[in-house]
């Protein structure tokens, strides 16, 4: 058997690829991948060097959903025919004689994955295109639970991609009034959708006069969930004052800067929420999609077979898509 996977190079071509599939160790699973989620904003950080993963060639992909076909002699957690959720394959992968680094791996046809790696069993109910974007709603639940959100708090979330829009509807499922702030016309109509409470057009509005008018003196907690330093500025105006603020999209691995008066004078208290909060976060955001909880299916517009996922991603990666919400990889 072999595997196939998509793979970008340094100057991002985009290419699927074979190799051969090792033979499983003992306490490794054997998945064929069903589907696998795209992040539009981590994965093209990474080809466009705004984050450093490591050397290319690359696999990138970090969030997929397959069928067990294979145990190794001492799995006690799996058996085939379980469907899982997963975030790596283990699967070593060379080209032309070159290593190919592994950023999680998860595009691809086939997984190899540790049966105490980050794998589970995806919940009775949860369509597993669905569920093969798990991380980006659990990002926004981590954020969420770091913050402490409580009820009848304003949540201003400045950004409305999908890691904005999963901390939005985390922070409602909490009871939190919730108010999106965004440019693109389809993130905002998506968010509506979703029965947002308040929703801030930045084109044409006077963002802090409208959050103000909804609450004065500012939101009890802001978000910025673009990942853009130069957005900082905007973000931190929007927090009243003791009030708290997350730094909710990924700036980078480049030093950032902001006008430090602000937050200082009003005494904000941060916080760096990291990942997609693990097992915990996880399972709850894929308890409420099983539920209907969490209309996460909402947030696809994109699905595609795998022969297309190059150029899925050289469409993305030329903006030239602009419907895009949310895309996932059919590979079986």
């Amino acid at each position: 058997m072999t595997l196939q996977a998509l793979i970008a190079t340094a100057d991002r071509v985009f290419s699927l690829e074979r190799f051969p599939l090792p033979a499983l160790k003992p306490t490794e699973v054997l998945v064929r991948t069903l589907y696998s989620g795209v992040s539009v904003g981590t994965e093209f950080m990474v080809f466009q060097g705004r984050l450093d993963w490591g050397p290319f060639p690359v696999c990138t992909g970090y969030q997929a959903t397959g069928e067990v076909i294979g145990v190794g002699s001492e799995v006690d957690r799996f058996r085939e025919g379980d469907v899982v959720y997963y975030r790596s394959n283990a699967a070593p992968l060379t080209l032309n004689g070159t290593e190919v680094n592994r950023c999680s791996a998860t595009h691809a046809d086939f997984a190899v994955v540790p049966q105490d790696a980050e794998i589970e069993l995806l919940p009775d109910g949860v369509d597993p295109a669905v569920g093969s974007m798990f991380v980006m709603p659990s990002v926004g639940w981590n954020a969420v639970d770091m913050a402490g959100i409580q009820m009848d708090e304003l949540v201003a979330m400045q950004g409305l991609g999908l890691i904005g829009t999963g901390a939005m509807l985390a922070a409602r499922l909490r009871g939190a009034r919730v108010v999106g702030i965004e440019l693109d016309e389809r993130r905002m109509q998506l968010a509506r959708a979703l029965g947002i409470d308040h929703v801030i057009d930045a084109r044409t509005e006077d963002v802090e006069a409208a959050l103000e008018a909804i609450q004065p003196g500012g939101a009890d907690v802001a978000f910025e969930a673009t990942g853009l330093p130069q957005n900082l500025d905007s973000a931190f105006r929007l927090a009243r004052r003791h009030g708290r603020f997350v730094y909710l999209g990924n700036l980078g691995s480049a030093p950032v800067s902001f006008n430090f008066m602000v937050p200082h004078t009003k005494m904000l208290t941060c916080f760096f929420p990291c990942n997609d909060g693990l097992k915990p976060c996880r399972d709850s955001v894929l308890r409420n999609i099983a539920s209907g909880a969490l209309p996460w299916g909402r947030t696809i517009s994109h699905t595609v077979d795998a022969q297309d996922a190059p150029e899925l991603y050289r469409a993305i990666d030329g903006k030239a898509i602009p419907e895009l919400t949310g895309a996932v990889i059919k590979w079986s």
